[in-house]
């Protein structure tokens, strides 16, 4: 096989036609999708994805949690290899880009090495993590953050949906359920190529944003305990009405949020459940999901103070139990030197303009950067549209950031 040439560029066309095939499975109600964790549009991608990988001569493994890894075997199998990855299951009402982006590209660097016959010192594996957005079993980034040690194995496997329907059981129904153990291997390096979710590159015509960190985010699940009674003769000094508690929680979070947006401070209440939720009867459970970010750590912690002395008052208005439930962390791991100045070198070979840029999302790269070097690289979407059937990317603002991480992968396996 021959050595590594300086520049390697990938088959757009290959690449589009890949995206616009996962673009298929799980639509949505207009023109994104609806491809949730563990569902069996979920199933359908993931056994397209399999079957691509092993078209391309990729050995694949499943681990306990369902994250698939794909190996193109290196020179050398004792060194640690280099991952290319990122997530294919979507939010209720998603678009065909995030998360699935970075899967198919780290496919297309398979592809492409395959192509041009050439072996890297140390092997590269794809891999798509489950449930990495969380929109059915929260938290977000759950088998990423097993992989890394930060959930244990039953934890993950116990999370339950809105439904009472079981991670680990999903896993087994869809035939995921997989026999590799979670994390406990020396990873090289981490690279994730993901749609920026943001505006900023669009607007200033920059192909490329090269991650230094993250918004500093705290999340949680609340439950609120009161009693079911008739909404008719029930009367108000003697309601316990748990949406109500619910509804308090949410508008004191808000609050929080308007003020400290001056400082990009920002709060969201995406999810609430309550029961029995019906007409004629006060609801005697909820629970509501609520985070915090910002740019700083220190305004992320004193918005989470400041909610937090809110709790009381907000279960002593509502006559209600309060309790935080769940709590998840991300935002605060730096991304690898090293790493990013191999993707600086690669996109000033390639000419492709770039900046430096925080990341307000979650991603799976924050779990990996706990355990080996990594680098997360976005490429423009049309205004910022995510989490939104009607997020958009074309290809010829995409490829430049997908080729960056091509060549930067390939330099970093040829260490």
């Amino acid at each position: 096989m021959s050595d590594t040439p300086n520049i390697l560029e990938a088959n757009g066309a290959r690449l589009w036609q890949s995206i616009m095939r996962s673009g298929e499975i799980g639509p949505g109600r207009s023109s994104g999708l609806c491809r949730l964790a563990l569902t069996d549009s979920d199933k359908e991608m993931r056994d397209l994805f399999v079957r691509w990988c092993e078209q391309a001569d990729l050995r694949v493994t499943v681990d306990r949690v369902g994250n698939i890894f794909a190996r193109r075997p290196g020179r050398d199998e004792n060194l640690a290899p280099v991952l290319i990855g990122s997530h294919l299951d979507t939010q209720a009402a998603g678009g065909k880009y995030d998360g699935i982006l970075g899967v198919l590209a780290g496919l297309e660097v398979m592809r492409v090495l395959n192509e041009r016959g050439i072996e890297t010192r140390r092997s590269i594996e794809v891999v798509n993590w489950t449930n990495e957005e969380g929109a059915r079993f929260a938290p977000p980034m759950a088998a990423s953050a097993a992989f890394a040690g930060g959930l244990d194995l039953d934890t993950v496997l116990n999370l339950k949906d809105d439904d009472g329907a079981v991670f680990g059981a999903e896993l087994e129904r869809i035939g995921y359920a997989g026999e590799a153990a979670v994390g406990g291997r020396e990873i090289d390096s981490y690279f994730e190529l993901h749609i920026e979710q943001g505006p900023l590159l669009e607007a200033e015509g920059i192909d490329l944003g090269i991650v230094t960190g993250g918004y500093q985010t705290v999340g949680m699940n609340i439950d609120i305990h009161g009693t079911c009674a008739h909404s008719g003769p029930t009367p108000m000094d003697k309601r316990r009405n748990a949406l109500v508690g619910a509804a308090l929680l949410i508008v004191a979070a808000n609050e929080i949020g308007w003020r400290h947006h001056p400082d990009e401070g920002k709060s969201t209440a995406p999810r609430f459940t309550c029961w029995p939720n019906k007409t004629g009867i006060l609801p005697d459970y909820a629970q509501v999901s609520i985070d915090f970010r910002s740019p700083s750590g220190e305004i992320t912690a004193r918005m989470l103070s400041e909610f937090e002395a809110a709790i009381p008052d907000c279960a002593r208005r509502g006559n209600v139990d309060i309790e935080i439930v769940q709590r998840w962390t991300f935002g605060s791991e730096v991304f690898d030197p090293n790493c990013i100045d191999t993707v600086k070198a690669t996109a000033d070979a390639l000419a492709v303009p770039y900046r430096e840029i925080l990341s307000q999302a979650g991603h799976d790269a924050y779990n990996m950067a706990k355990i080996c070097p990594t680098a997360l690289l976005f490429s423009p979407c049309r205004e910022g549209i995510t989490h939104n059937e009607a997020e958009h990317i074309e290809l010829d603002y995409t490829l430049p950031s997908v080729n960056v991480l091509l060549n930067a992968a390939v330099t970093r396996a040829n260490r």
